[in-house]
Order: C-alpha cells, then structure tokens, then sequence
C-alpha cells in the first residue's frame, strides 16, 4: 500500500496547541457571529477552552522588570498552557498596537509564541506572532 509523501513542518511553533485553540476561535465565531463586545467573546472562549481541556490563566496580571525593578504591568487575555499567549479583539482590522502589544507580552514572560485574533464582520481573523529572541 503506497502511502502519500505527507510533508510536516517544523517550523511552526506549538502547533497542536495552536490547532486546538484556534478550533476554540472558530467554534466561537460560528456560534457567536459578530458585534459583540470582546468580554463576552473572552468568556465564550474560556468555555471553549475549558471543554478542550486546555488548562489556561485569564486576565494573568504580569508584571514588567527593568534590573529586577518592576517598572509596570500587562494584563494578558489568556496564557495557555503556560506557553501561548492569546489576545482577543473585537473589529474589522489588525492593528499595528494590537500587534506590538502581542508582542510586547512575549518579549516581557520569555514566551516565543503569541495568537492575536480578531472577531470581524467576515469571520475570526488571526495573526501568530513570533518572538525571534
């Protein structure tokens, strides 16, 4: 029985934790739509979530240091298993905020993978962002 040449990539970071939660989006949206005020799409997410059993920290307060002094704070969305940062937003477009903020929270807990997804008129959109440390 011939078998076809299935090419896995190895470039891609977590990627069956990131299937998973991005199925969670989808579920989301499908059920949800569009125009709802992003807690109400966190809350639905954290169900979602909770049904895949993926273990996560919501609102995660974490804080920012400068030599070992704390010089400030961020509030992420969702830490998932520790190691994948998810931000939700509401809107028709990615913005480059958005994605610097995304960013910013990997570069702040040493993370190398972040979602940003964004609810919109036309479906869940999303962006994986990468810390290149």
């Amino acid at each position: 029985m011939n078998t076809p040449n299935i090419r896995v990539r190895k470039d891609i970071l977590h990627p069956d934790l990131s299937y998973a939660v991005m199925g969670v989006l989808f579920e989301v949206n499908k059920e949800l739509g569009y125009g709802h005020k992003e807690r109400y799409y966190e809350n639905a997410v954290a169900l979602g979530l909770n049904k895949k059993g993926l273990k996560y920290d919501r609102q995660l307060h974490v804080p920012l240091q400068f030599k070992g002094e704390q010089i400030g704070y961020y509030f992420l969305d969702f830490l998932i298993e520790g190691i994948l940062v998810l931000e939700l937003k509401q809107g028709n477009s990615f913005s480059k905020k958005n994605i610097d903020q995304v960013l910013a929270y990997l570069k702040a807990n040493s993370l190398e993978l972040g979602i940003l997804a964004q609810f919109t008129a036309d479906g869940v959109k999303y962006k994986r962002i990468v810390n290149i440390r």
